[in-house]
């Protein structure tokens, strides 16, 4: 940059001596005329060679420096605590790494190229000028700044504008994501028309605050221009005016300080653009560095143990835990529970009682506020996160499955399983049948969230799924919600089979899926208020055996 900068500006120079060669009539020296415009061609040329290395540069600074910012942000997201991502939409989250760091790009782009650029070319100039004639210079140098003084002005005044802009935007990324994802509940309820009216309400917001953020930073450029031709013109009366008077400075020289006059101002006019620019990217920068510098979940302590699924017994001890989402709103308190080995452990309660947070605290998605939480004798506080949650086995209500092949999304949890260990893990799970009819079997590629298939057949892929890994702790939260019946029934037999010797925890609303199970925990309030087996708890006619008869009262 330095370097074209230098041979840019020793072309006026150039230029100069060559209209001096030509100046008297009849003495006009074409041999050294010649000399200087084959000197002129071939700076020109170095300096494009010179220009074309600089872009090059200046693209890999920027998006070497964009792909670590978006893996930057990718990685944070990895490390969040659950009550970060909660708390936001997943369409601010995703418009954070994906518009605005394009937007960032642009701003840096245009950064790199022209404003290191500019700044070189006006220091650079300032020197050349003053070589030439100290006072011109100077009365450039002092009146030129005004443009900037201008760009600042206007640019302060539209920064929260470009913030609010990026507001706007994310929230419509977010509507437009909930929309496409829950699009068969849209038009199931007919919300169409209301969905509508909301993205209309805000891309008419997104319009009004992009063309006053637009209108307001457009001004910045013609405002510099008219100051930067006013200083123009002065000098070349000024000039003008001192070689005919004094002689101080010969035509040449006149034409090498109005090309640098018109030089020093250019990058000025350039800075000021690239400020409009740079209003943008700082304030979609803002929002991205927000989510880098988010603060990640508490690190597992430098003690903490990296255990193996062969430490894991299946002993889980609760004692004394307090857990809160919000300091001002008691979710669970005193909660105290002792589950050998293998016990079977079903949790049930109305909506909002506290069964999935309990979930969550077992997997540490949350830590306690209060007490303690134990598996196999150990604090989990003081085992490794990845380690605990690889001795679970996970069946949720909510099925995810990723872009890829079945056989990718059943192996998830064991990555080099064989084929026909797949398949096995797939024929226990009752999934086998509709897999093998599909195009390619387990080659087949389904989209993002599993494409077209059933919400039912989602859910037998994740149950093949840590049908394949089989941990020591199994976590089933409504496993079998979107199942039918005669299929429910077989599933059942294969998680009789799974649990066997495993310690499992049954999240479930149908109290026919529990009935064997060893320990039923009914929660209300975040408090345990019943504790027992089936027939225990039928027995002592209270809330479980209310549920149990409204569930099957004939």
């Amino acid at each position: 940059s330095i370097a074209v900068v230098a041979f840019t500006l020793y072309i006026p120079i150039l230029v100069g001596d060559a209209i001096n060669l030509a100046f008297d009539k009849g003495k006009v020296e074409f041999d050294r005329i010649y000399r200087i415009l084959i000197k002129i061609g071939a700076i020109t040329l170095i300096t494009a060679a010179l220009q074309w290395l600089m872009n090059v540069c200046n693209n890999k600074m920027t998006f070497g420096i964009v792909r670590r910012l978006r893996r930057d942000a990718f990685e944070r997201i990895q490390s969040l605590p659950l009550s970060y991502l909660d708390k936001r939409s997943v369409g601010d989250t995703v418009s954070r790494v994906i518009s605005d760091v394009d937007q960032f790009t642009d701003g840096l782009f245009m950064g790199f190229s022209q404003l290191f650029s500019g700044i070189l070319t006006v220091v650079g100039t300032l020197a050349f000028m003053l070589s030439i004639n100290v006072s011109i210079s100077v009365t450039v140098a002092v009146l030129t700044p005004l443009s900037l003084f201008v760009a600042a002005f206007i640019a302060k005044n539209t920064h929260s504008t470009f913030i609010k802009q990026s507001e706007i935007k994310a929230e419509q990324t977010s509507l437009v994501d909930e929309m496409i994802g829950e699009h068969k509940t849209v038009s199931a309820f007919s919300h169409s028309e209301k969905a509508l009216a909301e993205f209309d309400e805000i891309n008419d917001r997104l319009e009004k605050c992009s063309l006053k953020a637009v209108f307001y930073s457009s001004l910045v450029n013609p405002s510099t221009r008219c100051i930067n031709n006013f200083i123009y013109a002065a000098v070349t009366l000024a000039g003008a005016l001192i070689s005919i008077g004094s002689g101080q400075i010969n035509i040449g020289q006149l034409t090498s300080l109005l090309a640098y006059a018109n030089q020093y101002t250019k990058p000025f006019n350039e800075i000021s653009g690239v400020i409009t620019e740079l209003q943008n990217a700082l304030a979609c920068a803002s929002r991205v560095f927000e989510l880098i510098d988010a603060e990640p979940q508490e690190p597992d302590s430098e003690n903490a143990k990296e255990m193996l699924e062969s430490d894991i017994d299946g002993r889980v001890d609760i004692e004394n835990v307090a857990f809160s989402y919000s300091p001002d709103k008691e979710l669970i308190k005193d909660f105290n529970l002792s589950i050998e080995s293998g016990q079977r452990v079903a949790i049930i309660g109305p909506t909002g009682c506290g069964k999935t947070t309990v979930i969550n605290l077992l997997m540490r998605f949350y830590d306690v506020d209060g007490g303690k939480i134990e598996v196999s004798g150990t604090d989990i506080k003081e085992i490794t996160r990845p380690s605990l949650r690889r001795s679970y086995g996970m069946v949720l209500q909510d099925t995810w499955l990723k872009s890829g092949t079945i056989r990718e999304n059943i192996a998830i949890g064991k990555p080099d399983a064989t084929l026909e260990e797949i398949k096995e893990a797939a024929k226990k799970a009752h999934a086998h049948g509709f897999i093998r009819q599909m195009s390619n079997g387990y080659d087949t590629v389904i989209g993002e969230y599993g494409g077209a298939l059933s919400q039912g057949q989602k859910q037998l892929l994740c149950i093949a799924r840590v049908m394949l890994s089989l941990p020591p702790m199994l976590i089933l939260d409504e496993a079998t919600s979107s199942i039918d019946t005669r299929t429910e029934l077989k599933i059942q037999n294969a998680f009789s089979l799974m649990m066997k010797g495993r310690t499992s925890f049954i999240v479930a609303h149908r109290l026919s899926t529990i009935k064997e199970a060893d320990i039923i925990l009914v929660m209300n309030n975040g408090k345990i208020i019943e504790k027992g087996n089936h027939s225990d708890l039928l027995e002592k006619g209270g809330f479980y055996s209310e549920l149990w008869n409204s569930q099957f009262d004939n």
